[in-house]
């Protein structure tokens, strides 16, 4: 279903969003045998957003179409 590079940007995904311990040489490794330095890092800020998003609506107790309690 998922490309071999897709399934890497996953792993790095897992690896970022949570299982910190599965960040290792053989990722990167495998990282660049898709992606350039600067795609692994670009791939990296643009997960790390997007997991800071999600943490921060599920701290905020936020649902899709609501808005901040905060004002």
């Amino acid at each position: 279903m998922y490309s071999a590079s897709e399934r890497v940007a996953l792993r790095y995904a897992e690896a970022i969003a949570g299982d910190l311990s599965s960040s290792s040489a053989g990722l990167f490794n495998d990282l660049a045998e898709y992606f350039t330095d600067e795609e692994v890092i670009d791939l990296g800020m643009r997960i790390q957003t997007f997991v800071g998003y999600g943490r921060l609506v599920r701290t905020l107790d936020l649902k899709i179409g609501s808005t901040c309690p905060i004002s």
